[in-house]
């Protein structure tokens, strides 16, 4: 672990403000700064830095935490890239080894990630005449080169192959399923590899490092492709295949397929800069991480329907982080693959020049979709194409599609661009609506995906954010709560405070007195952080905020968990009387 002295040292001479002004056009309101959110797309600023803690929240998707939560999310990097990252920012520079120290468990998954890797090659070239070689240069087309390039293998149809070769190598049955690579059969106690008579295709990172597999199943069983969970060094929502060789050339355009096949096949071909998602629908991580290296996306899904629903939220999702995206139309052919396979390199090339923005995407659909001859299919029509035109924010865009749109559908262009505004307007105010009930059902914690055990009891749950949020604003607290008789992590109704809870203490004892929570996001997932965000910057808004508080929320806590679920109409009467006698 990077020495905190040296963590707090960058955090300082990186203020959230300036950092964050990088990103987003922040604008002064009281001693905060408020901003559109980078997060998630939305037209009135609820992205709030507060300079006096230096924390950011969205008061609209709950994104929240410092400026190395920030940088992790906007720049898609994990923690100890991110101090990196702000460390150069200000000329402090972190080497491997100090930045390693402590990280046994990664360093060691990705070293067992690369003797994988060689293990699975090695199995695939032994024989020109096994099944994971006769799928690839026969079925698929692909060259030595591409399948040496790739460092694609090839996973034997046996039960531990891998597993074997793995404990030869030192490496335990905890690492390997750790790493998603093996597992122990619970009826017969035998360890068994995740992947088995597939073709491997290994998913390499930024820096060169191996940090996943995906495996293409060899027969018709189910499921076709197996991809790797997500584990201490691989988020499958924040990687993209082949983005390691993309880099390079992507400057100008990406091109964004759906498989990894698409991928390999484009490459061949010398359209270097494919890449494709990782089992997963594209993500705004994803997004983030394209905007970092490219100006341009071009959408390239199957074209089947459910191709096609995820193009359209490729197109929202790029568009949201400012990359300007367009789809390519490959007609009655499926995917990039086939299409080079069956039309050649050249055909694609051009394919790429007559790509479609947004609204000639969807306005397609509606045409296929509906008899522009008739005067109902031209009405269906034009009420589908008024929702399309809702959908951008710039009125420029909405004139010109109208225009177009108007001339296709033989309606007023005026007619279309009145009927969208209205559209829009009734759409801003559901929107609306729709968050406020959110909030109320929030505010009662139903529908709580971070905290669900909140609903259960809320004034214990209350409790215990208070208490969290007062450690979180005054460190001096935790060593004081520890103080407190009886109390602990045991005290705690929720469980995912008190996961916080012991997270905190676990993390102020092993920092010597000093807490940075910053390191949250490295056990905690991006709502959980801003839930933890959320309960300091509630603790700010009061003035209260002392040890005889703290020992307050203490003693709420501890009589909002002292009837549970389940016990006599005694003990609640006992309770409701001691509450008396403190009152008197």
């Amino acid at each position: 672990m990077i020495d905190q002295g040296i963590i707090s040292d960058i955090k300082y001479r990186n203020p959230i403000e300036d950092v964050i002004s990088g990103y987003v056009s922040l604008k002064r309101a009281g001693s905060n700064m408020n901003g559109l959110c980078p997060f998630h797309s939305e037209r009135t600023p609820s992205f709030t830095v507060f300079s006096s803690s230096q924390n950011f929240y969205c008061f609209g998707c709950g994104a929240g935490g410092d400026v190395i939560t920030f940088i992790m999310k906007a720049e898609n990097l994990d923690y100890i890239s991110a101090i990196k990252f702000l460390g150069k920012r200000v000329g402090i520079e972190i080497n491997d080894e100090e930045a390693q120290k402590g990280e046994a468990s990664r360093t060691r998954i990705l070293a067992m990630n690369k003797s994988a890797a060689k293990f699975f090659h090695t199995c695939l070239m032994e024989s020109d005449n096994n099944p994971g070689i006769r799928y690839l240069r026969d079925k698929r087309g692909f060259t030595n080169q591409q399948i040496v390039h790739f460092g694609l293998g090839y996973a034997k149809d046996g039960w531990d192959n891998l597993t074997k070769h793995l404990k030869g190598q030192g490496y335990s049955d905890e690492e390997m399923k750790t790493a998603f690579l093996s597992s122990k059969s619970q009826k017969t106690g035998r360890s068994f590899d995740y992947f088995r008579n597939r073709v491997m295709i290994p998913i390499i990172d930024m820096t060169g490092n191996i940090i996943a597999f995906g495996g293409r199943i060899l027969t018709d069983e189910q499921p076709k492709y197996m991809n790797t969970s997500d584990t201490p060094v691989f988020k499958k929502s924040r990687n993209l295949f082949a983005m390691n060789f993309a880099k390079n050339t992507c400057a100008d355009k990406l091109i964004l397929c759906e498989g990894y096949m698409d991928v390999i096949a484009l490459h061949g071909a010398g359209f270097t800069n494919s890449v494709a998602t990782l089992g997963t629908a594209i993500t705004p991580e994803h997004a983030r991480l394209m905007k970092r290296y490219t100006k341009s996306v071009l959408i390239s899904y199957d074209s089947d329907s459910a191709g096609q629903n995820a193009a359209d939220k490729a197109f929202r999702l790029l568009s949201e982080v400012g990359l300007e995206a367009r789809v390519l139309d490959m007609g009655d052919i499926k995917d990039p693959d086939e299409f080079i396979r069956k039309r050649g390199k050249e055909e694609f090339r051009k394919l790429l020049e007559g790509t479609k923005n947004r609204f000639e995407f969807k306005f397609n659909a509606i045409k296929a979709r509906h008899n522009l001859n008739t005067t109902d299919g031209r009405v269906k029509a034009a009420a589908e194409t008024v929702a399309v035109l809702a959908e951008f924010p710039s009125s420029v865009e909405r004139t010109i599609y109208a225009g177009n749109a108007a001339k296709v559908l033989g309606v007023n262009q005026e007619t279309l661009l009145y009927d969208a505004e209205k559209y829009m307007k009734k759409s801003d105010k559901k929107k609306s609506s729709e968050e406020k009930q959110k909030m109320m059902i929030r505010s009662g914690g139903y529908g709580d995906t971070v905290n669900p055990d909140y609903v259960k009891n809320p004034a214990a749950a209350a409790a215990e954010e208070a208490i969290i949020g007062m450690m979180l604003l005054r460190t001096e607290l935790v060593g004081e709560i520890k103080k407190i008789e009886g109390f602990g992590a045991e005290s705690f109704f929720t469980e995912f405070n008190r996961r916080v809870y012991e997270f905190i203490i676990k993390s102020y004892e092993e920092g010597n007195g000093v807490f940075d929570e910053g390191c949250l996001s490295r056990s905690f997932s991006d709502a959980e952080v801003g839930r933890v965000v959320k309960m300091k910057i509630r603790r700010m808004e009061l003035s209260d905020n002392g040890i005889n508080t703290l020992k307050e929320c203490v003693e709420r806590l501890m009589d909002a968990t002292s009837v549970k679920s389940g016990n006599s109409i005694e003990d609640l009467e006992e309770l409701i009387k001691n509450k008396r006698r403190k009152n008197q």
